[in-house]
């Protein structure tokens, strides 16, 4: 069973993985660099002159070790949600439910709902530059907000009662009720137009990343449990 587990993580993290890096490196890394370019001064909203939307990037060849980098730690990122799904799988799959490539994508969205739309719901992507609370008030909120939107999707996915989606409701909405950490003022030299289209990318690129993770993990997770019986 540990075998099946890893092998299925390690092939759907690793093909996941990499579609997922290389969508960041297309639509997510250059609203990033716009960004640091505020950071860092190169460039000044609400300065004596315009500033262009569209300054001069680096390319996606010109940092070659910087997006190397990044695509194996997205490969390695996602190779861990991996193993946790497939644990996950192989516990309903004794429960009675089948494991396909199909009923992945509803895994896939589960983790979306889990890792990125639950706690992003109120403690929003940011790009760098913009005012924020305590990096360590924040992670807290945000480990304790995925660990309660994770059994809220248990419950909801599993649970055969009314009382289970209650609570999955209630788990929902209770780090939301409480709320994130807060920076004490908003201020930041990046436009509000860069910080928005950097959070709807980084949902839209979560989105397909859980989608396709589900799907891969569902597909080898099936795929070895063929191969063992043959």
């Amino acid at each position: 069973m540990f075998s099946r587990i890893l092998t299925s993580a390690l092939f759907a993290g690793a093909v996941a993985g990499l579609i997922i890096a290389l969508l960041q490196l297309f639509f997510v890394q250059p609203v990033l660099l716009h960004a640091e370019l505020y950071e860092s001064g190169a460039l000044v909203h609400f300065g004596a002159d315009p500033v262009t939307a569209h300054p001069e990037l680096p390319g996606l060849f010109d940092e070659p070790m910087r997006n190397l980098l990044s695509v194996l730690f997205t490969m390695l990122t996602y190779t861990g949600y991996a193993l946790l799904m497939v644990a996950l799988m192989s516990i309903a799959e004794g429960r009675g439910h089948a494991i396909t490539a199909r009923s992945g994508i509803l895994w896939g969205l589960a983790g979306f709902v889990t890792f990125h739309l639950a706690p992003g719901f109120t403690l929003a992507p940011e790009v760098p530059g913009v005012a924020a609370a305590d990096v360590g008030a924040r992670q807290i909120w945000w480990f304790a907000t995925v660990a309660s939107a994770g059994l809220a999707m248990w419950l909801i996915a599993f649970g055969s009662n009314i009382v289970a989606y209650a609570v999955a409701a209630l788990l929902l909405l209770a780090p939301h009720v409480i709320g994130a950490p807060e920076p004490d003022v908003f201020t930041g030299p990046v436009p509000t137009e860069i910080g928005a289209l950097f959070a709807a990318r980084a949902f839209g690129v979560g989105l397909a990343a859980w989608v396709l993770l589900g799907a891969f993990a569902g597909y080898f997770w099936q795929a070895e449990g063929q191969r063992a019986e043959a």
